[in-house]
């Protein structure tokens, strides 16, 4: 039964993927608004909720382990494992706002999240600073990137939902989301733990890519749609979220505990597959199907290092 729960976590993410980039993509044209911006916002948000309920769940319940490696496991997998699939399926174009706004504030918030995490917690007060930050940087994004919709973006969304119908898309989707990753997170950890898993890797690990599976999903059907902007927006946009919003608003409820071996192992490695991923967008301002290639080997390299 246990497996069977698994495959119907996956459908349901799958169907709940399709309906949230459907609606955003008809809210970004009526709205005036980028496909970027709404990636980075609308559709990150949707994605990262599955994070969130884990993140507090298992910082209520004392395992915390569970609670950084979402996060950090979630990260790492959403610049290497998801980046580096959607570019293999399609090659991913973007426009230099990404490198300029969405980048630069996923590398920030990595880099402050290892040195809040440096004295081995992430107090309340840390919490609600990161909260804040959480809503300063959608505040600016916003305002740089509204009305900058291009020619291009237009063509490739699809128009013809009303405004109601979009916005139903994207609340089914969002719950599809939700409810299809606790199903697939839940069976994923049961089967897991019966190999004698520790939490640590099982939170960087089945749980990190079980909850990073809608951000995969989200990303695949929007490069096949060549809504490439949503594809990277959304994992850029994600990543901040995950750090700023799920780790803030997780510290604020209890403050979480950070061992040491994730920060001499897995923060470093989050930081680091976010530094490479700058030169790979700064070419030509597109990931190319060698450059998925080489994101989605360090992902695999990532995880030998950890069994």
């Amino acid at each position: 039964m246990v497996y069977i729960i698994l495959i119907l976590g996956l459908v349901i993410l799958l169907l709940g993927g399709k309906f949230l980039v459907d609606g955003a993509s008809a809210i970004a044209i009526k709205l005036g608004l980028s496909a970027g911006l709404i990636g980075l916002t609308i559709v990150a948000f949707g994605t990262s909720a599955p994070e969130l309920l884990v993140s507090v769940n298992a910082a209520l319940k004392d395992t915390s382990d569970i609670a950084i490696g979402n996060v950090v496991g979630s990260n790492i997998a959403n610049i290497s494992l998801v980046l580096g699939i959607s570019a293999i399926l399609y090659p991913i174009a973007l426009h230099l706002s990404v490198l300029k706004l969405d980048y630069f504030f996923a590398l920030i918030s990595a880099v402050l999240f290892y040195l809040i995490a440096l004295n081995q917690e992430v107090s309340r007060l840390e919490g609600i600073l990161l909260t804040i930050l959480l809503i300063a940087v959608n505040l600016y994004i916003y305002k740089k990137l509204k009305g900058t919709n291009s020619e291009e973006s237009q063509g490739d969304i699809n128009v013809n939902y009303s405004s109601l119908k979009a916005i139903l898309l994207i609340l089914v989707g969002v719950l599809g989301l939700y409810y299809g990753s606790d199903l697939f997170v839940d069976s994923a950890v049961e089967i897991s733990r019966k190999f004698g898993v520790s939490e640590r890797v099982i939170g960087i690990t089945v749980i990190a890519i079980g909850t990073s599976l809608p951000e995969l999903t989200t990303s695949v059907i929007a490069a096949f749609n060549k809504k490439t902007d949503i594809a990277i927006g959304n994992i850029l946009g994600s990543n901040i979220m995950n750090v700023l919003g799920i780790i803030g608003i997780t510290a604020i409820v209890q403050p979480i505990p950070v061992s040491d071996q994730f920060l001499k192992s897995d923060f470093i490695w989050m930081i680091g597959l976010t530094l490479l991923l700058f030169p790979i967008l700064k070419s030509k301002l597109n990931i190319s199907r060698i450059e998925g290639g080489v994101l989605l080997f360090a992902y695999l390299i990532y995880i030998y290092t950890i069994l």
